[in-house]
């Protein structure tokens, strides 16, 4: 979808629904219109390289003829049972609802932020209750989520068995937690910058 992806960026589009309101035929017509607009330049480039390519009998994929023609062979592939439906894991936009080719996927590959939360989940009495005034009252787990959509559908906590946990008392809230020792750095985000950080600020933190 590198043509559509152009005209997104240019018509500022970002939902089916304003390609909807502009009519998909103008849509069509406006994609049509960037193909060919770097053509003599293709040929140019093409040509230095030494490839051979028929460009006055050429074909478009956006082309009518090309289009049936695949639908032709499918169709010859259907009728001798050669077609299967099966599963694929594969890149998809939600925006246009289709599947990507690796190249389209990669086409707009950016670094980004994923959303991350660190949640506290209290701990309880034997009984279930959070008993006032208890010990276990005032100690919470902390579980650390890449995938926060999921939180309101957890039901259970897990631990890995070698892996080391540790509770902490921490400075500011003067609350304790239990987590993984590999994670204080997600609740202490200066552990991250080792120019900065030296172990003996840890006294300062919990």
């Amino acid at each position: 979808l590198p043509v559509e992806y152009e005209i997104d960026q240019k018509l500022n589009i970002t939902h089916r629904d304003q390609v909807l309101e502009m009519g998909v035929d103008k849509y069509n017509e406006t994609c049509r219109g960037i193909v060919t607009r770097y053509t003599k330049e293709w040929e140019r480039t093409v040509t230095r390289l030494g490839r051979w390519i028929d460009f006055e009998n050429d074909y478009k994929t956006m082309d009518p003829t090309f289009m049936e023609s695949v639908w032709w062979v499918f169709k010859q592939l259907f009728e001798k049972g050669l077609v299967y439906q099966g599963y694929k894991v594969m890149p998809f936009s939600t925006a246009c609802g289709t599947p990507l080719s690796n190249f389209e996927a990669g086409l707009n590959y950016k670094d980004v932020r994923d959303p991350a939360l660190v949640v506290s989940f209290p701990m309880l009495n034997e009984d279930g209750s959070g008993g006032s005034g208890s010990a276990t009252e005032e100690v919470s787990f902390v579980a650390w989520t890449t995938t926060p959509w999921t939180l309101p559908s957890n039901l259970a906590l897990c631990v890995h068995p070698t892996m080391t946990y540790i509770q902490i008392l921490d400075v500011k809230t003067q609350k304790r937690y239990i987590l993984a020792q590999s994670r204080l750095s997600q609740i202490y985000p200066i552990m991250n910058n080792k120019k900065k950080w030296k172990p003996a600020m840890a006294a300062e933190l919990y």
